[in-house]
């Protein structure tokens, strides 16, 4: 019987997500698991490795039997994974650390230090990963000095879908994608770089063998398999990092073609031939093939920042959308919707979570601007969904400087659900945009890595016919009027209050301990 089916996985910074395609790219089962998200003071952001493992056990064993597909017409497992993630684990394979994420900004002193002191910039040119806390090199570097214990006792540091190919497989590997993410990669040599391994205080052992991504293994562990319902010598693809993979799975790997992506952080990236990086050092150049590198920029307020709003203001409306059975979320955009764009001269800077680009300052805060009587909750609402987008909106004229003008941009990611989010990107880029109807975009991506990795395709491009029907946005030239006055204001902003984040954020760690 033919081996004409196949599973894309992603392990995201909020749930693990799995969808068993066909290999022309139909979806035929789909299963998602939740876990939260540690933050008990401002800059802590981990996770518990063994709760995502099981997840990831979970998600397959859901896809594997909704889909009643016999074991043995599954042709592979391929990963997406998020990025930046440390574990210490010991010589006996434990962990001695929670799994610290992007999000983490507890190395924010260090990433300073090497940025200063360590010719930071020097390293980012060789690596592609900006010197920022979300760095595992910039957390290594934290642990060794404000953990000295933990440090000593490590064997291995590792990422989070590190410790899963572990845990199935009882191998160390990183990819080359989840590799260039670490600052610790050089990714001309595609080696681990000797610089930065030195400003971190450890030798090349103590990381994962870095391999290609379409890299495969098996020989899965006997009891996982079973828990699964897979056959122990199904072929796992190691994959890339979920930025590269939702590129991939929006059909965006053709130059001049950018994807735009908010889950619960956001990013926007664009594929070149080769490895270019920032003589200013605002993007990330990360692998995906020999063939087929990522630019663009990573924010760390997407998603997470609308569900921050429906939490902490917007009780009223989810016990209404408890009522009507829908979703909070669509109530909130509902509400965002009665409110003309610019929400009367309200902006809010998203920057809950500290900011990668365009800032790369670990220390921004949120705020909002142009508060006045007249404002009421919705205009609120409606002006956090904005400041996402004019975030977003800054790392593009970062990523133009280095690019042609783009010709097209792909959106993604949980935001896309939304045709009020995906109207107001068209307005505020002043761009046509292209949102595929399948949001899973890291899962297709991962699936279609694996087909190349196993020879099934002999290009990625073979996404555009699996990428499916659009929605289509065309920029509203009234609106584009209106965010063309604000953006400008936004901008300055941003800039005036560089100074006062370092502050608050000081103030903040105090304050909260």
């Amino acid at each position: 019987m033919s081996t004409n089916y196949c599973i894309g996985i992603d392990i995201g910074t909020t749930s693990t997500k799995a969808v068993l395609f066909s290999e022309k790219g139909q979806g035929f089962a789909r299963h998602s698991v939740e876990y939260p998200l540690h933050t008990p003071t401002p800059s802590t952001a981990e996770q518990d490795p063994e709760e995502i493992y099981k997840a990831v056990l979970e998600v397959l064993k859901q896809v594997t039997r909704k889909s009643g597909i016999e074991p043995e017409r599954i042709a592979f497992v391929s990963f997406s994974s998020a990025m930046h993630s440390v574990i210490a684990m010991d010589g006996s394979h434990r962990p001695l650390t929670c799994c610290i994420t992007w999000a983490d900004n507890r190395s924010t002193k260090w990433a300073d230090y090497i940025k200063k002191e360590q010719n930071g910039h020097e390293i980012y040119r060789c690596t592609g990963t900006p010197i920022h806390p979300m760095s595992p090199l910039a957390k290594i570097v934290w642990i060794r000095e404000e953990h000295p214990e933990i440090f000593k006792r490590t064997a291995k540091f590792i990422s989070i879908k590190e410790y899963v190919f572990y845990r199935l497989f009882k191998q160390y590997i990183a990819d080359y994608s989840i590799a260039s993410a670490t600052g610790l990669f050089n990714l001309e040599h595609l080696s681990w770089d000797k610089q930065a391994l030195n400003v971190a205080g450890i030798t090349k052992e103590q990381l994962s063998v870095p391999v290609p991504t379409t890299h495969a293994v098996q020989g899965m562990d006997a009891w996982a398999a079973k828990e699964i319902g897979l056959n122990p010598d199904t072929p796992f693809i190691v994959g890339a990092s979920d930025g590269v993979l939702s590129n991939l799975g929006v059909g965006a790997v053709e130059p001049g073609v950018v994807a735009v992506t908010i889950g619960t952080s956001g990013a926007i990236r664009t594929v070149v031939e080769k490895p270019v990086t920032d003589p200013k050092g605002r993007i990330f150049c990360y692998a995906l093939t020999d063939k087929h590198w990522v630019i663009g920029g990573p924010v760390n307020n997407g998603g997470m920042t609308l569900r921050w709003v429906r939490d902490e203001l917007a009780a009223s409306e989810i016990e209404t959308a408890k009522r009507l059975g829908i979703s909070s979320y669509d109530v909130l955009t509902k509400i965002a919707s009665n409110v003309r764009p610019g929400c009367d001269g309200l902006l809010f800077h998203p920057y809950l979570a500290g900011e990668r680009a365009p800032l790369w300052n670990a220390n921004a805060r949120g705020s909002f601007f142009g508060l006045s009587l007249h404002h009421k909750k919705e205009h609120m609402i409606r002006a956090v969904l904005e400041g996402v987008i004019y975030n977003l909106y800054t790392v593009f004229l970062a990523l133009k400087e280095l690019i042609p003008m783009p010709k097209q941009i792909q959106a993604t990611g949980g935001f896309a659900r939304s045709a009020l989010w995906r109207q107001m990107m068209a307005d505020i880029f002043d761009q046509d945009v292209y949102v595929p109807e399948d949001y899973e975009s890291s899962c297709l991506g991962a699936m279609v890595l694996g087909l190349y990795a196993l020879g099934r395709t002999d290009s990625l491009e073979v996404v555009s016919e699996m990428v499916g029907a659009t929605h289509h946005h065309t920029p509203n030239p009234e609106h584009v009027a209106v965010y063309a006055e604000l953006l400008p204001i936004y901008l300055r902003i941003m800039r005036k209050l560089e100074d006062e984040y370092e502050s608050i954020a000081e103030f903040q760690r105090k304050a909260l301990g």
